[in-house]
């Protein structure tokens, strides 16, 4: 087994199991506020933010005039009009200036990524070692936010599937808090790590799965897509999408037996022998230690129980689509 592979596998162990700590520089942080901060962030984003309380935050997506996917991000209510985004880092410049283009003048927007370092803290002990990090403080409930007394700004959510939080601090701060954080029992995991635990719980990954060709109704998100709180970016074409049935959809598949690993790109071929798409993503599990993957499909090959093959440089490997997650971690 590669070296790398195997530093992922027990990184993705430390967070299954215990504890594990990710950089996350690579997220951006946009602030929104003005009396008409809710209204423009709802024709903005997807999901309504009307039904934030303040401190609640929520899944979003951010579309062109095409339905498709800028970015998946998260929104936090802060104040009665002021917000909070979490971003992708890759999308920080083009969903400012995507935002910044379409921008009401009663809302003002701020790029803050420069000025916060963050990390995020996952794993069955992340209660407690945020206890340890930050004596006397406490942790929002699920899907909130917090600001600390000493000013640092925690988030209650994640990407694994396991309980943890997102810790913002002033960029000066960062490696001085991620050692707090390691010294409470965290231990260091990168993005590889991260790739494979959220691809176990289906989670799309902006760039791979998610695109600005490709929609939240075909890619199975249209939970996070309210048409009925008004008109946004995109939400004609969802609402056709969503009425006729889409096309294509982003479909979970496993491999039925060893093979090897399955990778972006790889070709997706049916039953029968017929190239019907190719994966977004792919990893071999290594909660599974399966194969497994999500591809864009057309919708008649996307039922669970299909037969598929997945065409690895001229090899074929037997696999079949079944539902998400493809692993369920333990409560």
């Amino acid at each position: 087994m590669p070296v790398q592979y195997s530093s992922i596998i027990e990184e993705h162990k430390a967070v299954r199991g215990k504890v594990g700590i990710f950089d996350i520089s690579h997220m951006g942080q946009f602030i929104v506020e003005g009396a008409g901060a809710t209204a423009w962030l709802n024709r903005m984003l997807t999901n309504n933010i009307a039904k934030l309380g303040v401190s609640q935050g929520q899944y979003t997506l951010l579309l062109n005039e095409r339905g498709g996917v800028i970015d998946d991000l998260i929104a936090y209510r802060t104040g009665e009009s002021s917000y909070f985004l979490v971003v992708n880092a890759s999308m920080i410049d083009e969903d400012f200036f995507w935002m910044a283009s379409h921008q009401d003048e009663q809302a003002v927007l701020r790029n803050e990524s420069d000025l916060w370092a963050g990390m995020a803290i996952q794993g069955p002990d992340a209660v407690a070692t945020f206890s340890k990090a930050c004596p006397g403080a406490e942790l929002p409930p699920r899907n909130g936010i917090a600001t600390l007394p000493s000013g640092e700004i925690v988030c209650r959510t994640g990407y694994t599937g396991e309980d943890g939080f997102e810790f913002f601090c002033p960029a000066a701060d960062g490696i001085a808090w991620w050692d707090k954080f390691l010294a409470a029992g965290a231990a260091p995991c990168g993005l590889g790590a991260r790739d494979t635990l959220r691809l176990e719980m289906g989670y799309p990954l902006n760039g791979n799965d998610l695109s600005p060709e490709r929609t939240p109704i075909e890619a199975g998100l249209g939970f996070f897509c309210d048409l009925d709180k008004g008109d946004f970016i995109g939400r004609d074409v969802l609402a056709k999408q969503k009425a006729d049935g889409p096309a294509l959809k982003l479909t979970a598949i496993r491999y039925t037996d060893k093979g090897a690993p399955p990778r972006a790109h790889y070709p997706v071929v049916s039953a029968e022998g017929t190239v019907i798409g190719e994966l977004a993503s792919g990893v071999l599990s290594p909660s599974l230690m399966a194969g497994i993957g999500m591809a864009y499909l057309p919708a008649e090959s996307a039922k669970p129980g299909t037969s598929l093959q997945i065409d690895v440089r001229g090899r074929l490997f037997p696999a079949e689509v079944v539902k998400k997650p493809f692993y369920k971690p333990a409560k």
